[in-house]
């Protein structure tokens, strides 16, 4: 077994399963276009729906057709298995039941029309305070979920001087290395790590048993009008919602309590936009015209993408000569 990321490459003759992220194999597309190297290829965490993913779908629907032995494996949690199969011709659906435990939802919504509503660093700290007085017996950490890096140091500050029986560690993309590595270390009182979405999916942290949603993310929206990317503050969607409660109940029973109401709940979104339809597309035309796979809007994507993200797509890289006139990519693009 191998795996190769960004600037390591640990895989040799030898190597039989090869990890890797999705953009090392949309790169691998340049050197070999029909992945003739792989007789199986699984695609983890499709419901994220990032652009990679999406592009990867694609290719892969591409070769299935012109490799009749290729299989190609697509999984995650929360997927709209129908779509996805019908996608792929009628592909099989395999329902593979993870281990999981109960977990107990509990709705404490911040009161839009109560003035003295708390905001969220005293709705998390409120809901730390019922962890403390009322987990059923149920011992272990607290997985807390919050918007982003504002969110937590303020949060952060205000457990600080409440003195709650809870060791506090920040976690987001941006902290470094070693501070990241403190959240698998071992310890001995009860730990309340502030997360953004990083811990929806992209890793598990041993022994939680509580997760704390503000039921908040940062989503990437991009508008062709303002030619602006915004990382607007957003309610998450329904799949999102459930996987974070279920960050709590791999290990035994849990308890998740949720910042909002079940109303606000049930009025979300099924599942999350995907990236292609709220992103600025010009590198992913690049790509494509750098590997040779045609035009975007003739792509099979599971979504097609807007045309007028499109056009502004082109509009971008014609400005920057990386396209010409007719769309063909320059030497520049190149």
């Amino acid at each position: 077994v191998g795996y190769q990321v960004r600037f390591v490459d640990r895989t040799g003759p030898g190597t039989l399963v090869k990890l890797m992220t999705d953009g090392v194999l949309l790169r691998e597309l340049a050197s070999d276009p029909a992945l003739l190297r792989y007789d199986t290829i699984i695609i983890d965490e499709a419901h994220e729906r990032s652009l990679n993913v999406d592009f990867l779908l694609g290719v892969c629907r591409q070769l299935v057709r012109r490799r009749p032995e290729l299989r190609v494996i697509v999984t995650s949690a929360t997927i709209e298995t129908k779509r996805f199969a019908e996608y792929f011709g009628g592909a099989p659906v395999i329902d593979v039941e993870g281990r999981s435990y109960p977990v107990e939802v509990r709705y404490r919504p911040l009161q839009e029309d109560d003035e003295d509503k708390p905001s969220l660093p005293e709705a998390v700290r409120g809901a730390l305070e019922e962890l403390t007085r009322d987990s059923r017996g149920i011992e272990g950490d607290a997985l807390v979920f919050l918007p982003g890096e504002k969110q937590i140091h303020e949060t952060r500050d205000l457990l600080a001087r409440s003195r709650l029986p809870w060791e506090v560690l920040p976690l987001y993309a941006r902290l470094s290395a070693a501070e990241q590595e403190r959240i698998f270390a071992p310890h001995t009182a009860r730990r309340a790590v502030l997360a953004t979405n990083v811990a929806e999916t992209s890793l598990t942290i041993p022994g939680v048993r509580f997760v704390v949603d503000a039921g908040l993310a940062r989503v990437s929206r991009y508008s062709p009008r303002a030619k602006f990317q915004r990382l607007p503050i957003e309610p998450v969607s329904q799949a999102s919602a459930d996987q974070r409660k279920g960050r709590c109940g791999r290990e035994g029973e849990g308890i998740c309590i949720r910042l909002y109401g079940e109303d606000d709940f049930a009025a979300r979104a099924t599942y999350t936009d995907p990236e292609i339809l709220r992103t600025n597309l010009a590198s992913l035309i690049l790509q494509m015209a750098a590997l040779g796979l045609g035009a975007p809007e003739e792509f099979p994507f599971l979504d097609a993408p807007d045309d007028r993200l499109l056009n502004d797509g082109y509009r971008l890289l014609q400005e920057l000569g990386a396209v010409d006139g007719d769309r063909r990519i320059t030497r520049l693009g190149r």
